[in-house]
């Protein structure tokens, strides 16, 4: 069993409880204009010009991001960071990209996690099919579930697909009261409108399991890997959240109920 990923991050804090390891898988069917891992989108390796200077000379050189991957091999370098999965409660986090596109390879390496007592987080946009969903269920141990935009056409327009079967997706996971963080990325002028911020709140509070909310504040740090890529980047000078506009929000998703966390 081979899979594709790109990249991995030891001593990850911000992707689930505790010390962990993720794991970044390549291939997304979405095209959000403010993703900040554009080398993720393609689900096969890809060569691009790493370009250096020096004395004012210009050197290039071409590298690949992206690479295959067993499941015995991953398991060998996860099981390396256990010590400090223990000690800190922590586990693998599996993200994108979107994980769940490599569902056969996903469900291996999450159970070869789990019969080895380390916990397994899934990042994934909920995009798939409700099989994947299901399927996964029996061996992800947390959820970390991006909503976006919650108006079908607007999500289409800003991430290339539309949001139906996100929803269906989340509402599942709660009625079979899975273990699930909201991710609620704040994209200035896309999703912090008025009326994508009403219809989230309508939205969520029609859950009844899931009561966790993490705040992803925009950053424009990505915006070097879309030059690096070829790839057009959308979000042009799109500003920075400021602390207090996210502390509302953090306040306002309180009074509904949610336990809210700015940052993942």
């Amino acid at each position: 069993m081979v899979g594709t990923i790109f990249d991995i991050k030891h001593f990850a804090i911000h992707d689930g409880p505790g010390i962990r390891q993720t794991i970044f898988f390549k291939g997304c069917p979405l095209k959000c204009w403010w993703c900040h891992n554009p080398e993720s989108q393609n689900p096969l390796p890809e060569q691009y010009l790493q370009t250096n200077r020096l004395d004012g000379q210009v050197f290039t050189k071409e590298k690949t991001v992206g690479y295959h991957i067993g499941v015995s091999d991953l398991y060998q370098i996860i099981e390396k960071d256990k010590v400090f999965f223990d000690e800190s409660a922590g586990g693998v986090t599996f993200s994108g990209g979107e994980p769940l596109m490599q569902i056969e390879f996903l469900e291996a390496i999450t159970q070869k996690c789990n019969q080895n007592g380390i916990h397994t987080t899934v990042d994934t946009t909920g995009f798939t099919s409700k099989k994947n969903i299901e399927k996964l269920s029996d061996s992800a141990q947390l959820f970390l579930y991006d909503l976006k935009v919650i108006h079908s056409g607007n999500h289409k327009k800003y991430t290339g697909v539309p949001s139906e079967t996100i929803i269906e997706n989340l509402f599942w996971l709660d009625k079979n009261n899975k273990n699930v963080i909201i991710r609620f990325p704040v994209i200035p002028s896309i999703t912090d409108t008025p009326e994508n911020m009403n219809a989230l709140k309508t939205t969520i509070l029609q859950l009844k399991n899931i009561h966790k909310i993490d705040i992803l504040p925009f950053h424009s740090m990505s915006r070097a890997k879309y030059e690096r890529f070829n790839q057009p980047y959308k979000m042009g000078n799109t500003p920075t959240v400021s602390d207090d506009a996210l502390l509302a929000m953090k306040q306002d998703f309180e009074a509904l109920g949610f336990e809210v966390k700015i940052g993942g």
